[in-house]
């Protein structure tokens, strides 16, 4: 698509530009990007180029709001940090000076609001923690907060398992201004589907939507089931003698943290004629460091390498061997959904963006069967809606 069909997007906490590479192949061009990291910057250039990116704390609100095009944009994005909400954090919630970087992104909106430019559409993403946290105190503060800016709201979860072998559930925040809802009822998205049970809306977050304290309202938008999960995870990890396998030293220090219950596992696969391929994760239980395994074709949650314990292994059973090694950046890049995304910087550098990322075929499906209800491709409407990756 290009010209009249391009939508516009501000893509805060923009990282290494995951959310963009969603959204690009739906019509949707990124007209400014901001991240405090300049590490990161140096991934999103290798495949965006230098354009619209721009360093800067989202607490400076004026240096941020100058650098925004002043046309009124369609769509801003934020992923912002997770780390003082998710269980694996310090659960501060918005007290801590990372996830409370969402005030300053809000404080950025309110500002190109008092000119006029506030855009059409929000769309949030973070842990479902955000959800759970301190009783979901700040769940709530975040939609009142973009209540109060005009935006009706909708939110949903999608785990990244349903497009690629990883577990990395996700909740995503759809405000939208109130001049988009008369072209959804006139589309006949009107009649909105909320199922009971379903993982895309669970108990826990119908309840908060229903009772937080919103000017605008809660309006649930059209959510088609998700596709298949896929534990496809051996097809992406590297199986060559050619990857940094681990010597026996490493191995058998891995194995001796073990439960005896994971190591019963590993010698029986150990022993088939056929290779399982798994992962095995560090975790301080009782103030001990264990490994445990997975082998259920799914990657554990990707994280960024603040230490050893967040890091990926990989092992490999099966033909009498057992191999050990750290993920590579480009499985990494695999489970993310963007195999092809260039890597042109050091490993640790190139696990930060990966695991700080969003997956790139959810922000597709979100584009094609969310953000579509809101801004319509005329020509897409006399076709049945299709899930990413179909």
């Amino acid at each position: 698509m290009g010209g009249a069909d391009e939508h516009t997007f501000l893509e805060f906490f923009a990282g290494i530009g995951l959310t963009h590479l969603g959204l690009q192949p739906h019509g949707w061009k990124c007209i400014y990007a901001n991240d405090i990291d300049e590490k990161k910057r140096r991934m999103y250039q290798a495949c965006f180029g230098d354009a619209h990116y721009h360093v800067e704390d989202v607490w400076n609100t004026k240096k941020i709001v100058e650098k925004i095009p002043l046309e009124r944009a369609d769509l801003a994005s934020a992923s912002f940090p997770c780390v003082d909400l998710s269980l694996a954090g310090n659960l501060k919630g918005f007290d801590g000076e990372q996830s409370g970087s969402f005030n300053g992104f809000v404080k950025v909106l309110r500002d190109l609001k008092s000119q006029d430019r506030l855009p059409n559409a929000v769309l949030v993403e973070n842990v479902r923690g955000f959800l759970s946290s301190h009783d979901g105190k700040f769940f709530r503060f975040a939609l009142t907060a973009l209540s109060r800016l005009g935006y009706c709201l909708d939110a949903f979860v999608v785990d990244a398992k349903h497009f690629v072998p990883q577990s990395r559930p996700r909740l995503f925040i759809v405000g939208f201004l109130k001049n988009l809802l008369t072209p959804l009822r006139s589309r006949g998205m009107n009649e909105w589907s909320l199922r009971e049970g379903s993982p895309l809306r669970p108990a826990q977050l119908v309840r908060a939507l229903e009772e937080a304290p919103l000017q605008t309202g809660w309006v649930p938008l059209s959510l088609p089931p998700l596709p298949p999960e896929n534990r496809s995870l051996h097809s992406q990890i590297d199986l060559d003698d050619d990857q940094d396998w681990w010597g026996d030293v490493l191995v058998d220090k891995h194995l001796a943290e073990m439960d005896p219950s994971h190591l019963e596992r590993i010698a029986k696969l150990r022993k088939r004629a056929d290779l399982t391929v798994g992962t095995i994760y560090r975790r301080v239980r009782n103030g001990r460091s264990r490994s445990e395994i997975r082998v259920d074709g799914l990657a554990g949650c990707l994280r960024t390498p603040r230490g050893g314990s967040s890091k990926q292994i990989v092992f490999v059973a099966g033909r009498r061997k057992i191999r050990m090694r750290w993920m590579s950046p480009r499985e990494y890049a695999r489970l993310q959904g963007c195999p092809n995304f260039p890597i042109h910087v050091d490993r640790n550098e190139a696990l930060f963006g990966f695991g700080d990322g969003v997956c790139v075929p959810v922000i597709e499906w979100i584009a094609e069967n969310v953000l579509s209800q809101l801004f319509p491709v005329p020509a897409l409407f006399d076709q049945p809606q299709q899930t990413a990756r179909d």
